[in-house]
């Protein structure tokens, strides 16, 4: 335990630099913050789609947002669906709640907000952390669920011995992330994306933004929360269309657990040939698949019928005003 504080320590020591010079965010769709009776203020972003067409929900991995997931693939997506996503709690601008993180509270925020705004089924869309949330989702909300596109993920999260070890490791994580506020750990991270992925180095101090927002005793909770989350008992019940998007390089959510999970789920297969983080250093890759298998659920949705998209919405409980996400802080 000692050796890990002080390592984590010495990560955060040789990583602290001068700030990173101020660069605009990839091109994202509106944003608001939506007061949501019972949970509170959740951020999301809105993209419209084709009249008739399924809504699209997206949710993101541990330790990030929405945009930092999803930013290519809002492109991808324009013109072919209505896209709402969301930062989970305790992640990015998400709700910062008193109670303990649990990966059940996102996806009863999730279902909320789809009630306050009037959608009555979505494709579902998680990768890593979120596909565990879009799976009990559908276990507590499953009226919702028209399809689902799981990602980067897998039934449970301690099938290896490098996992379990990953979640008695965060005691020292969360420790580094509240002296450090994140910054070492991010820049590290960011050093390392960005010399593997060069094209996306203008990207560098955005996504160094991005990942100061989350609250650290939130994702810590996540992190044990995941450790804690095993979909198997209700795997076989799960009666929507569904296809896997596989990381094939993948060295946190190993191919052979996300096969496992598609192979459960007698999911269609998307594979993208990319890590863990092939959503920020393979972008134009990881959209392709995330589209490809969005329209392979949706085409299974309409085939087996589905009630109308959308009803009229309740008024709006103190709606936020729509973002411009230049201005918006970095804390």
């Amino acid at each position: 335990m000692r050796q890990g504080l002080q390592s984590a320590l010495s990560v955060l020591r040789r990583s602290r630099r001068g700030p990173e010079p101020s660069v605009p965010p990839p091109d994202l769709p509106p944003a608001r913050v939506l007061w949501v009776p019972g949970r509170g203020e959740m951020f999301l972003r809105e993209q419209e789609g084709p009249p008739g067409a399924l809504p699209v929900l997206l949710l993101h991995g541990w330790t990030v947002s929405a945009d930092i997931t999803w930013f290519s693939v809002y492109r991808a997506l324009a013109g072919r669906h209505p896209v709402i996503a969301i930062d989970h709690r305790g992640h990015g601008r998400g709700i910062r709640a008193e109670e303990p993180f649990s990966l059940e509270a996102c996806a009863d925020d999730a279902a909320a907000l789809l009630e306050l705004l009037g959608v009555r089924q979505v494709i579902v869309v998680g990768y890593s952390m979120g596909g565990a949330v879009a799976l009990l989702l559908w276990q507590r909300h499953r009226e919702v669920v028209a399809g689902a596109v799981l990602g980067g993920t897998a039934s449970q999260w301690r099938a290896t011995l490098r996992q379990r070890l990953m979640w008695r490791s965060l005691e020292v994580f969360e420790l580094a992330l509240q002296l450090g506020t994140g910054d070492g750990l991010a820049q590290r991270y960011l050093h390392y994306a960005v010399g593997r992925s060069p094209e996306v180095a203008d990207l560098r101090a955005w996504v160094g933004g991005e990942l100061k927002r989350g609250y650290p005793r939130d994702i810590a909770e996540a992190g044990r929360d995941l450790a804690r989350f095993d979909a198997r008992p209700f795997l076989g019940s799960i009666d929507v269309p569904c296809c896997s998007v596989i990381t094939q390089r993948d060295r946190l959510v190993r191919p052979r657990e996300q096969w496992a999970l598609a192979e459960a789920l007698g999911a269609p297969v998307v594979t993208v040939d990319g890590d863990h983080d092939a959503p920020l250093v393979r972008p134009e890759r990881f959209a392709s698949g995330v589209t490809q298998a969005v329209e392979t659920v949706a085409r299974a949705a309409s085939a087996m019928g589905r009630p109308p998209t959308t009803e009229p919405a309740a008024p709006p409980a103190a709606p936020g005003p729509r973002l411009d996400p230049s201005a918006l802080p970095a804390g």
